[in-house]
């Protein structure tokens, strides 16, 4: 489930790009695990408290180089400017299931990207496939030489709207070394933002992103990602 724009502020559309997280929500296999979501009730009128357990990694969330690098900075030592500013995004639309994406694609898209640029790449398909087994299964990926690609012109996060990392989504056996993507984004201290939908909706420049997150003493947290556009 994905939810379009429905706001406006400060004179410009308030595009929201997360994935709605419910109970019984998986995340990769690479967890093993799923989102538990616990309601607690008293009566005789309306009152209820949730309790949620569940991986960080699951749903829109954000990544700090701490996933991969061993005593990188956790999220809670992140500051909120890394994950907000301009936009430029990568539109793939219509990218095929278990598709590598190259650097050679990217370049195709000719997206001007600066130095602490926030980074999108769009390939439509988590809002084809999220909650389904298959959008971690037989998502698209980023190759790492692709990731090196982007790394190289210093955006200061990269975001996707599917699993980038392909051992990730796929089996539940692998090692640290085996994360070669984020490997190569983390391990130059650009943050990664997972989970991303409705990306359509932002044009290839000019959107003002955000991914407020939990400040959580983590690798991970969960986000909620929007952008605003010009109406």
């Amino acid at each position: 489930m994905t939810a379009k724009a429905t706001s406006s502020a400060f004179g410009k559309r308030i595009i929201d790009l997360s994935l709605t997280v419910e109970n019984g929500t998986k995340g990769p296999p690479s967890t093993g695990a799923q989102v538990e979501l616990t309601p607690a009730r008293r009566g005789p009128g309306h009152w209820q408290a949730s309790s949620w357990k569940g991986p960080v990694h699951t749903g829109s969330h954000v990544d700090s180089p701490r996933h991969v690098v061993a005593g990188a900075p956790l999220l809670a030592e992140i500051p909120l400017e890394r994950v907000i500013g301009r936009a430029v995004v990568f539109h793939l639309p219509g990218t095929q299931a278990n598709h590598g994406i190259t650097t050679e694609e990217l370049k195709d898209c000719n997206v001007p990207v600066g130095r602490g640029d926030i980074v999108l790449v769009h390939s439509g398909w988590s809002d084809r496939m999220w909650g389904k087994p298959e959008f971690f299964t037989e998502s698209p990926w980023l190759t790492p030489e692709a990731a090196a690609w982007l790394v190289q012109f210093g955006p200061k996060a990269i975001g996707f709207d599917f699993s980038e990392e392909y051992i990730a989504g796929r089996s539940a056996d692998f090692t640290s070394e085996d994360f070669v993507t984020h490997r190569a984004i983390l391990g130059q201290g650009v943050i990664i933002m997972e989970g991303l939908t409705n990306l359509a909706e932002l044009p290839a420049t000019g959107a003002e992103f955000f991914a407020p997150f939990f400040k959580l003493a983590a690798e991970g947290a969960p986000a909620r990602f929007f952008a605003l556009v010009e109406d």
